[in-house]
């Protein structure tokens, strides 16, 4: 079953990172290698309401609602530049500099993404 919300779009990435990490051994691992954190996302959708979810890149390589536990980095933004974020339209240092994206936490943990975004690229049909 997937962690996708019709209420969120963009929120279809989340399966498509979970497919990526899911489909082989090795890419899980060498994510998690990587990362080496608990990614929490908060999306704000269009009518106003928040939804969360997590990447544990700590231990399981997998993909969650809720915000998991204990996450070392929280991102918070909308719905839509988190789709244009995982679509590669989108650059998350712009982002983060114009406010659109908020960050608490660790910091650095956050540009531990950007490979694992790279990789749900392309399987995401946003």
């Amino acid at each position: 079953m997937g962690v996708a919300n019709p209420k969120f779009p963009a929120s279809a990435a989340f399966d498509a990172i979970n497919s990526a990490l899911s489909s082989s051994d090795a890419d899980r691992k060498d994510a998690i290698k990587q990362g080496n954190a608990v990614f929490a996302f908060t999306l704000k959708n269009k009518a106003g309401e928040t939804e969360s979810w997590h990447i544990d890149l700590k231990e399981k390589g997998t993909v969650g609602t809720g915000l998991g536990t204990k996450p070392n980095v929280t991102l918070s933004l909308s719905d839509d530049d988190f789709g244009k974020l995982v679509t590669g339209g989108a650059n998350a240092q712009r982002l983060f500099m114009s406010g659109k994206l908020k960050i608490k936490g660790d910091i650095m943990k956050a540009t531990k993404l950007d490979p694992i975004m790279k990789k749900a690229q392309n399987k995401a049909k946003l």
